[in-house]
Order: C-alpha cells, then sequence, then structure tokens
C-alpha cells in the first residue's frame, strides 16, 4: 500500500483512492454547471436599469488602468501553471480537486446573492484570442468574491510546506488583487474578503476530506 510520501498517479486508482477521485471528478462538473447559471444570472441582473453601482472609498480615489496583461493572460498563465504543478505532486491531486471544486460552488453560490452594477470605467476583455478564451470561461463576470485573488491564496495554502511556491502564489494573490482593483473590476471588499473565504473554503475541505488532506500534508 502506497504511503502519502510514496503516492503515484496510479495510486489513485486502486480501491482505496478511487472513489475519492470520483468525487472529486464528479464535484468539479458540479462546480462548472453551478458556476455557468450562476454567472448567466449575476450578468442578467448586472445590465438591469435597476441595478446601480455603488460609492467604493478605493475605486472612487484610484486611477483607471488598463491592466488587462496581468488580469487576462496573467491569470490564464497561472492557470496553466497550477494545473502542471499539481499534476508534477500527485499526492496533491485529491485534495486540490475538491478544494477547487468547493471553491467554484460556493464562489457562484455567492455571486447569485446580491446584485449591484458595473463600476463607471472598468476596463473589460479585449478583442484578442486570450481575452476571448479568458470571457468564455466566465472569469470576467461575479464580484463577490475575487476569484483574481482567491484563487492564488488557495494554491498558497495547497502548497504551503514549499516556501518557494507558497511565497509565489501570496504574491500572486496580492498582484492580481492590485490590478483588479486599478482595472476597476472588482469593488474593494470583494478583493479584501478574497483571502478570508479562500482559507474558509480550504477549512471546509479538510473537515470533509481528512484522507485527502493527509495526502496533502504527509508527516
Amino acid at each position: 500500500m502506497a504511503t502519502s510520501t510514496s503516492f503515484t498517479y496510479k495510486d489513485s486508482f486502486v480501491r482505496k483512492y478511487f472513489y475519492s477521485l470520483a468525487t472529486g471528478l464528479g464535484l468539479m462538473v458540479v462546480g462548472f454547471i453551478a458556476d455557468h447559471f450562476a454567472t448567466l444570472y449575476a450578468l442578467s441582473y448586472a445590465t438591469r436599469a435597476t441595478s446601480v453601482y455603488v460609492g467604493d472609498l478605493l475605486l472612487d480615489n484610484l486611477p483607471i488602468i488598463n491592466l488587462n496583461p496581468i488580469i487576462v493572460e496573467g491569470a490564464l498563465w497561472a492557470m496553466v501553471l497550477s494545473i502542471l504543478l499539481v499534476l508534477w505532486n500527485p499526492r496533491k491531486i485529491l485534495f486540490t480537486l475538491k478544494v477547487v471544486a468547493l471553491f467554484i460552488i460556493i464562489r457562484a453560490f455567492f455571486i447569485s446573492l446580491t446584485h449591484i452594477g458595473i463600476y463607471p470605467g472598468q476596463i473589460n476583455p479585449g478583442p484578442g484570442y486570450f481575452d476571448a478564451l479568458y470571457s468564455y470561461f466566465n472569469l470576467e463576470t461575479g464580484y463577490f468574491f475575487s476569484g483574481h485573488t482567491a484563487l492564488p491564496f488557495l494554491m498558497a495554502l495547497v502548497f504551503w510546506e514549499n516556501r518557494m511556491w507558497r511565497y509565489a502564489y501570496l504574491m500572486l494573490s496580492v498582484v492580481f488583487g492590485i490590478s483588479v482593483l486599478l482595472a476597476h473590476v472588482h469593488y474593494s471588499i470583494d478583493v479584501f474578503a478574497a483571502p478570508f473565504m479562500a482559507y474558509g473554503i480550504f477549512e471546509i475541505t479538510r473537515k470533509l476530506f481528512p484522507r485527502d488532506y493527509k495526502l496533502l500534508r504527509p508527516e
């Protein structure tokens, strides 16, 4: 039987872990479906005449800067890097599947609740290929909470025992947070609440799936 430190791809398909893998993939499918409909619902509200923007202490005083190279291309490359990094560490796959799936599901729930208008001057994705891909994955819609800020923070928690990746992801979370504020694509509460939401989701996943967490944090 594989120990937590010798866990390989093959171990994911043995009976002990196969149901965990299937559960993670199933949750991911549910997450993408929930995100799709929640995004459509939120977008329909945001474009209504009755949806008005609200004042924001930071956005009211910050200049509007087009930082799409960071917000769009940067986010897509960060996603690709994270996928490759998790695949390079097989013992993290089962937990990461579930924590990201729960992240998507919970965020879909939140963006379905309270709807406020788009802040004036918001920088939208451009006409390029990466911008189209970014929009296709619904990465632009939904305010609370900021996925740009929360997902890197979540990945920092996943790779916490690795100092280099921990600090890299924490720095990425800060860079993305500042960028979406300067581009006015998020309200400040979306950004500042994101790390707390990510940590809460991480802890929920840890409690629900302790065996996968044990693989993530081998002694």
